[in-house]
């Protein structure tokens, strides 16, 4: 490479630095991204390919290969470096215009198979089924029908004794639960099957899962000290701090699930008037919350001094790391619930994303709210639901207990 070449590089290279600062990157991971970076401008020099046309996973992979071959080290550290690096140089050239390939190719989109892509269309239009529920219920039936392939049995001929068989092979592998839920999947399927004519007999009744008593274990939430104790193990001086601590208390003062949180944009904020917006995500509809004095703090110190500005999203809560995208699974949610439990040493049996909003509702059910307020501010269409959390409610519990006799 010539003197203009490496100046312009060097020049690029500068440029990209002053993006990972300005995104709050620490000075350290910037000095080791920069070095990373050098490796393979050199190595893509060394080979005559262009560096940028080179900038995706798995030619990063090769590259980390070759790299740790050549200096004698760990390919999985060489990997791990070297992914997570030329990730963060990747998004720094796209913000500042260069023409990047996609990090990772986008996974083709699964088309099911006409059957079921009738089925999931009869639910969406005449059952009124949200998307998330109708793609668990293709692949329960899915199941099934490999389970009738396997034993050489046409849809058309499906017997109760094949059913039966089905239901004892799942009961086999998964919990009651589970099981339960999927016979609901192949009930509503072969009631699909019946209502257009492409079986004679409605089969359906004859589904008999395990039996599955509702409510039979109550929500597991925690009691509000161990809640508090939790938002205070959070260290909010670090940019990943501020972000936990303004998640978490979301849930915790509004009762919110990770479908909501997670969902929250920024426009859903709204300073002026006070209010926060949530989208229920089963039903879609929308709820006005006012906005509280302590989470606005919270939410005011994480965009103002940790989000990342370049973040393409307008998702409110992003990763720190790579391309910043949205906190969009639960699992992600579920991540950050436990490892603040754990650090306020709190017992991690049962804590997931769902129990900062069983431990409002206790809490509420206890301080005397009404359960209509409480099912409205928690989404629920039922009073039915929330009536489980006068189960656990203990203070409110003492109120109707009966005096136990003495015996002398």
């Amino acid at each position: 490479m010539d003197r203009d070449g490496r100046a312009a590089e060097g020049s690029r290279l500068r440029r990209v630095r002053a993006v990972w600062r300005r995104d709050g990157i620490k000075a350290s991971a910037v000095s080791v991204y920069s070095q990373w970076a050098r490796r393979f401008e050199a190595d893509c020099a060394r080979r005559g390919v262009c560096s940028d046309d080179q900038l995706t996973r798995e030619a990063v992979g090769r590259f980390a290969v070759r790299y740790a071959r050549r200096r004698g080290i760990a390919r999985p550290a060489a990997r791990c470096g070297a992914d997570s690096a030329l990730h963060a140089w990747s998004r720094g050239l796209a913000l500042l215009g260069y023409g990047v390939p996609t990090w990772t190719a986008p996974r083709p989109a699964a088309v099911l198979p006409p059957l079921l892509a009738e089925f999931a269309g009869h639910q969406r239009r005449h059952r009124g089924i949200c998307e998330r529920s109708i793609s668990k219920q293709c692949a329960q039936v899915a199941a099934f029908l490999a389970f009738l392939r396997r034993r050489y049995r046409r849809l058309a001929a499906v017997r109760i004794a094949d059913i039966d068989s089905f239901v004892l092979e799942q009961r086999r592998r998964y919990c009651a639960v589970v099981v339960a839920d999927c016979c609901s999947g192949v009930r509503a399927f072969l009631r699909f099957l019946h209502a257009t004519g492409q079986v004679r007999s409605d089969l359906a009744p004859a589904v008999q899962g395990p039996r599955v008593r509702w409510g039979a274990r109550p929500p597991r939430a925690l009691p509000w000290p161990s809640v508090v104790r939790l938002l205070g193990s959070v260290g909010r001086m670090s940019r990943v701090g501020k972000r936990d601590y303004a998640l978490l208390l979301l849930m915790a003062t509004y009762g919110m699930g990770a479908a909501e949180v997670s969902a929250i944009r920024l426009e859903d904020v709204d300073w002026r008037a006070g209010t926060l917006r949530v989208i229920r995500p089963k039903t879609g509809v929308p709820i006005v919350l006012p906005l509280l004095a302590p989470v606005a703090r919270a939410l005011s110190a994480y965009l103002r001094h940790s989000r990342p500005l370049s973040a393409p999203t307008r998702h409110l809560f992003v990763g720190m790391t790579g391309y910043h995208l949205p906190l969009a699974t639960s699992s992600a949610v579920r991540h950050v619930v436990r490892k603040h439990a754990r650090a306020a040493g709190l017992p991690l049996d049962g804590i997931g994303s769902h129990t900062l909003r069983h431990s409002h509702a206790t809490r509420q059910v206890n301080e005397g709210a009404s359960l209509k307020v409480v099912g409205d501010i928690l989404g629920h269409r039922s009073p039915a639901v929330t009536s489980r959390y006068v189960r656990v409610a203990i203070d409110r519990l003492r109120e109707v207990a009966l005096p136990v006799p003495s015996w002398r």
